[in-house]
């Protein structure tokens, strides 16, 4: 089954990456040798073949660390394999689309139950997700502070930050509005723009 699921995302095209995490040598070996008697008859095999010299099967010592490394790639599809794959799939968190347990084969998602397939590829999931109505919404962000004095705190905080970036003009901008400071007296006696 696993063999048959990684064929199906390496005849996609030359440049999929087909990728097994597992936690046995003797299931790489195994899915290894299914995908070589899977190719001799798949009439996709070209590009399968293609696609899986760009794959690779990584053995981990423990489910912990297989999830890590699963982080780490941050794949397109994810199809979670294990005992308890529910439970598996909350400690994993970067990825397009999570298919969990045997049963939830990617391939569904293509043709049977639909879940979003436009998806981020090579790692982007790290940061970000699939197409959604959330991509085409633009997004503003506003500050508005009203009671100076309830401000000083954050204010002065702004001014020592800018002053160890070196950035005298950013620390002048927020010393300006330390109430008491040399900046705010002298600003307040200004009539108008030099």
């Amino acid at each position: 089954m696993i063999a048959a699921d990684l064929l199906a995302q390496a005849e996609h095209d030359v440049e999929a990456k087909p990728i097994l995490v597992c936690t046995d040598i003797k299931i790489a070996n195994d899915v290894n040798s299914s995908i070589k008697a899977r190719l001799a008859l798949l009439s996709t095999a070209p590009v399968a073949r293609e696609a899986l010299t760009k794959g690779f099967a990584c053995v981990c010592d423990d489910l912990s660390s297989a999830v890590e490394v699963s982080n780490l790639l941050g794949p397109e599809h994810l199809e979670i394999h294990t005992e308890d794959a529910a439970e598996v799939a909350k400690r994993c968190t970067n990825y397009g689309a999570v298919f969990i347990g045997s049963v939830s084969a990617e391939v569904l998602g293509d043709y049977g139950f639909g879940p979003n397939h436009v998806l981020p590829t090579c790692g982007t999931s790290r940061y970000t997700g699939g197409l959604s109505v959330f991509t085409f919404l633009r997004i503003r962000t506003w500050m508005n502070v009203t009671d100076q004095s309830e401000a000083q705190a954050a204010i002065k905080d702004c001014v020592d930050l800018a002053k160890i970036e070196g950035l005298e003009g950013h620390a002048s901008a927020a010393q300006c509005r330390v109430i008491g400071s040399e900046d705010d007296s002298h600003t307040a006696k200004k009539t108008k723009l030099q």
